[in-house]
């Protein structure tokens, strides 16, 4: 029998040596799922088919008939994102062996790799290997190695497997079997050990993921792979520096890749929001000239890219490439373009309920409604909440310490405010029962506490680093300008309670959207004051935050995980908890301690939802619905 397979082996390789009719080979990208298995809105507690996995999974069937030959691949962010995800991680955790509930979805789909995404490491790095372990899927991470202490990196041994090399038999256009060998190789953001700092240090490092690149890929063509796909949990950036977040255009430029998967940023490509970026063809789907695809988040797209392969002088060689996206909800219409997967609904179906009874368990009474739809533009009760309990955690835990005398802080972002999430991704509570569903709708990541102690100077830093949420409005300019600045994550617009303080957006901003120090002459940040005084440069400060931006998340001056003084083993999510179960009943309410500075007769327009109109400030009007959901309204003074 052996002596059989190897001469059909041997046969099939002989034919493959001859020039051989073309081979189209599709591989299918899912990116950023966060446990989205379902659609299904566990913080409003009700479905929606804007997106989830269920959705995907009919696309990827779809996708599977009308091709020969595919592969299905996941570019990670699966395991955290939502209270799914939360609840089977830390408030049921599995057990040895037992498998994640996307896994579980996934496996009715049979994907061919997954690749290691910077939130897969948010619960901890023993919690990921077991999921992994039971994953019934290879894993990729080119980029994460051991740290061994020393400062020899000839010596580094990778933490996750960096590559795999599959070896495949794939119909040609004329139904003859080829063997092509199919490498695939797997990236993350360098930064998991800033973002993640106090579960990773001393146990993992990171390198610069193109240089990773560079190292194996040549060595991924030596083993034989003749065909390699970078699947790259990395976003798409017109500018490279080595160590960058957002990478995958420079990786287009690496010898020896093919295709590209990318991820992280959750936007869409090809689309134009990346109309701009050079070397880029919308039409195509390719950037210099190799196909890139990115599938947007939460299974609200599949990717995919169709490569056509023709055997030259011995190589396989790609004479075509095109990358698309398939849409499961269309946004005009606010319809599903496609039914959900049963068989994805029916694996998930016992987490699911699992995670139903978890998010509705009652925390306290809620007097007034919370909403942040207008979070960005006025201080907010969602905020204020959040920095309401930071603060009486951190107070408590510093009693005794040579910290309990320093005025305390609080630095919270309003994280559920549209964006690249969409129209739909805002907080809005109504008043009556607060539950878990409403805790986890306030503060959506599973962050520990953390508090730094910082200098007067470095709280205004802080905020000028924040303020870069807003373009420049020019007050003499005529006609409507955009205050938002879309490409600034909200989740970095910080609110910093306990002082008082303006932001005068006729002034550029000190720092641009990376926090590299712009306009080293520009001041948005007026009226900075403590205790009704001006903040003095060289007082110190408790700032209580989270383990993300204390470590250096963000980029924010003078937060390097340096100055932690607090490392709460409790979750900002808890310390919420604590504060509004004591009170029993909460009656929400912002201290308006920021605002923005006037512009008189200036036009400025902000978009929020269109659930928005019912808790219009009164300088606020609506001007109008837009056919992508959001909707435009308009400030005046």
């Amino acid at each position: 029998m052996r002596l059989q397979n190897s001469l059909l082996t041997a046969a099939l390789l002989a034919l493959g040596a001859a020039n051989a009719a073309p081979v189209e080979l599709r591989i299918l990208e899912t990116t950023d799922l966060h446990s989205n298995a379902l659609g299904y809105d566990y913080y409003q507690d009700k479905p929606t088919g804007e997106y989830g996995f269920e959705y995907t999974a009919t696309r990827i069937r779809e996708a599977r008939k009308e091709k020969a030959n595919t592969m299905l691949i996941d570019n990670g962010d699966l395991i955290q994102g939502n209270p799914l995800g939360d609840f089977v991680a830390r408030v049921n955790p599995l057990k040895p062996g037992e498998q994640h509930p996307m896994h579980k979805a996934m496996a009715t789909l049979k994907y061919d790799v997954g690749n290691l995404g910077n939130h897969e490491f948010n619960y901890g790095l023993d919690y990921l290997k077991n999921v992994i372990a039971s994953s019934g899927m290879p894993y990729v991470s080119a980029n994460v190695y051991v740290d061994d202490g020393d400062s020899n990196p000839a010596n580094d041994k990778n933490a996750f497997t960096p590559y795999v090399i599959q070896t495949r038999w794939l119909k040609d256009s004329e139904g003859k079997l080829r063997l092509i060998r199919v490498g695939v190789i797997g990236f993350l953001p360098p930064q998991i050990v800033e973002w993640d700092k106090s579960s990773l240090e001393g146990k993992v490092t990171t390198r610069d993921i193109v240089e990773t690149a560079r190292k194996f890929i040549p060595e991924m063509k030596k083993k034989g792979a003749d065909v390699i796909i970078a699947v790259a949990h990395t976003g798409i950036s017109a500018d490279y520096q080595p160590g960058a977040e957002n990478v995958a255009t420079e990786l287009t430029k690496v010898e020896g890749i093919d295709a590209v998967l990318s991820g992280h940023s959750h936007q869409e490509f090809p689309g134009p929001v990346y109309k701009d970026i050079p070397g880029a063809d919308l039409t195509k789907g390719t950037i210099n000239g190799k196909p890139v695809v990115m599938a947007g988040f939460w299974g609200n797209d599949l990717g995919i890219i169709d490569l056509t392969l023709d055997r030259v002088n011995g190589k396989w060689t790609i004479l075509n490439a095109q990358s698309s996206l398939r849409k499961v909800w269309d946004v005009a219409t606010k319809t599903s373009l496609v039914q959900p997967d049963k068989a994805v609904e029916a694996a998930v179906a016992t987490s699911h309920e699992g995670t139903l009874s978890y998010v509705r368990g009652k925390v306290a009474e809620l007097a007034a409604p919370i909403n942040s739809y207008f979070a960005l533009v006025q201080d907010d009760p969602s905020v204020q909440l959040v920095s309401n309990a930071q603060i009486a955690y951190t107070q408590n835990a510093l009693k005794g310490t040579e910290y309990a005398n320093l005025p305390i802080l609080s630095a919270a972002a309003p994280f559920k405010a549209g964006g690249r999430s969409g129209p739909s991704y805002y907080t809005d509570i109504a008043a009556g029962t607060f539950a878990i569903k409403n805790v986890a709708d306030l503060y959506v990541y599973p962050n520990t506490l953390q508090a730094v102690v910082v200098t007067g100077a470095n709280v205004k830093e802080w905020l000028e680093r924040s303020a870069g949420q807003f373009n420049q409005i020019d007050a003499a300019k005529g006609g409507a300008q955009e205050l938002v600045n879309n490409a600034f994550p909200t989740y970095n617009f910080d609110v910093i309670d306990g002082v008082t303080y303006e932001i005068d957006v006729t002034q550029p901003s000190r720092y641009d959207v990376a926090g590299k120090l712009a306009n080293p002459n520009a001041q948005r940040i007026k009226n900075l004051q403590f205790q009704g005084k001006p903040i003095d440069p060289a007082a110190r400060f408790v700032v209580v935050t989270n383990n993300y931006r204390a470590s250096g998340g963000g980029s924010f001056p003078g937060l390097t995980g340096k100055n932690i003084v607090l490392a709460a083993p409790d979750e900002n999510r808890q310390a919420l908890i604590q504060y509004v179960t004591a009170q029993g009943t909460v009656n929400p309410s912002a201290d308006n301690n920021w605002k923005l500075t006037p512009i008189p007769g200036a036009s400025v327009i902000f978009v929020s939802s269109p659930n928005a109109q019912k808790y219009l400030p009164a300088n606020a009007k609506l001007v109008r619905v837009r056919e992508d959901g959001f909707a435009e309204y308009q400030l005046s003074w």
